[in-house]
């Protein structure tokens, strides 16, 4: 976890150690080895890091899946946003894809998120954000999003795990999964 080495003082970091070969892992366990050699003591959260498919739709999730949590047996709840309901897509003419977010049944602690379709790789980092720092659904869903964005999905999203979404049709919140 420190990308320590079997030899004295030598590290490694990047895609020859464990995790997702993903540039942005190995610069993260980069700086994490230059301030364990400078005495600091830190470390990588391994799961909170991004993962992207640059594809057409673009395709970016971070933390938990549904099913991990299922077999897991943690209890979840789910909101989900299309983005054909996003005024900022459709006048993009990009409304193929959807953002989820995943929050703790109980704690409403945001777990994971999921997104396919346009800048989802920019907007799962919100999401890591709230992730790092131990948000809730509700603390996203009170954030004030600038209109008309891309990025009112994730609040929209948001807004859904607990049954309060604005411009979409609410159900009642999903019962908790397990």
């Amino acid at each position: 976890d420190q990308c320590r080495t079997d030899v004295r003082d030598v590290y490694a970091a990047g895609d020859i150690v464990r995790g997702p070969m993903l540039a942005h892992k190995g610069m993260e366990e980069g700086v994490m080895v230059a301030e364990r050699i400078a005495g600091q003591k830190t470390q990588i959260n391994y799961d909170n890091i991004p993962s992207v498919i640059y594809t057409h739709p673009e395709i970016a999730w971070v933390g938990k899946t549904e099913q991990e949590l299922k077999s897991g047996g943690q209890e979840y709840k789910a909101g989900v946003f299309p983005f054909v309901a996003s005024g900022r897509a459709l006048a993009a003419n990009d409304t193929t894809g959807m953002v989820k977010i995943i929050a703790d049944a109980k704690t409403d602690r945001v777990l994971g998120c999921h997104c396919i379709g346009p800048s989802a790789a920019d907007l799962v980092q919100q999401v890591v954000i709230a992730i790092e720092f131990g948000s809730s659904a509700e603390d996203l869903a009170l954030t004030v999003f600038s209109h008309p964005t891309l990025s009112e999905a994730v609040h929209e999203a948001a807004l859904a795990v607990n049954g309060h979404a604005i411009h979409i049709p609410n159900k009642k919140p999903r019962k908790a999964k397990k």
